[in-house]
């Protein structure tokens, strides 16, 4: 695992596109609306996040191919870790555990007292959350 610096976010255009195609899939809601902007703005803002310090982002990799990520935001004292993606074809090996741990780790060390993470609605990654002490506060209601 390693952290990326501002121009390398570029290499996340993948994970994204199998995100957006993922909630494509599973979004109870809003099938068919994701992403919600141009994966190009996406990696746009992360390379600004990143620069003005407001993120981090770590990446687990296999030679030069991306198989995951995770991107903690600072909010003062509450934390969000903004995405956590790993490539349907590297499931299952601990890469999620190991940014998960990264990213509530950071986020601790920063000052955050309190983190938050966003899943779609009928995205079963609710329950790994849950399993790492997540738990389901507020339902947020959007209409189409």
């Amino acid at each position: 695992m390693r952290e990326l610096a501002g121009p390398d976010v570029y290499q996340l255009e993948e994970c994204l596109q199998e995100l957006a195609e993922h909630h494509n899939t599973v979004s109870v809601n809003f099938p068919g609306q994701f992403p919600k902007k141009p994966v190009q703005d996406t990696l746009a803002s992360f390379e600004q996040d990143l620069r003005s310090g407001r993120s981090r982002i770590a990446v687990v990799e296999n030679g030069t191919k991306t198989l995951g990520f995770c991107k903690a935001d600072f909010c003062g004292a509450e934390g969000v870790l903004d995405y956590l993606i790993v490539l349907k074809e590297a499931r299952g090996r601990g890469y999620g555990d190991a940014l998960l741990d990264w990213g509530l780790n950071v986020l601790k060390e920063s000052g955050a007292r309190r983190i938050e993470v966003k899943v779609v609605d009928g995205n079963n990654a609710i329950r790994f959350y849950e399993k790492h002490g997540f738990r389901v506060v507020s339902h947020v209601l959007r209409m189409k």
